[in-house]
């Protein structure tokens, strides 16, 4: 199961970031992606490379858990990260995470954790 949620997610993440190139985020200064969340290059760029590493992951079990455990960390910490105001405005002009992204890094990194952490680890038939 993990293989399919890691394959899953890293097919998502790289499509978010190559729509986000024509959302507005082709430069620095932030667009907004479906009028919600502020993405720019840079933001496209990490979510085209973590679908990379998504599928790349999903080649193995234990690769793919291990993808499930740490990206779902990264996602939860970007969550957290996104609650302090003095973060997301210090990270403002580097790589937006306002609006409404920590409440989606929380839900992706609630599930990836969960299917790393706890389900879905068993061999795939």
């Amino acid at each position: 199961m993990n293989q399919t949620v890691a394959k899953t997610f890293g097919g998502i993440f790289i499509l978010i970031g190559v729509v986000g190139f024509f959302s507005g985020g082709m430069t620095m200064t932030a667009g907004k992606e479906l009028g919600l969340f502020p993405v720019n290059i840079v933001h496209n760029v990490v979510h085209i490379l973590i679908g990379f590493w998504g599928l790349n992951a999903s080649r193995s079990l234990a690769g793919a858990t291990t993808y499930c455990k740490q990206a779902g960390i990264l996602y939860l910490a970007l969550g957290v990260l996104g609650l302090i105001p003095s973060v997301v405005d210090g990270l403002a002009s580097v790589m937006p995470i306002g609006g409404y992204d920590h409440l989606l890094h929380f839900v992706v990194g609630g599930v990836l954790s969960f299917f790393g952490f706890i389900g879905g680890s068993e061999q795939a038939a």
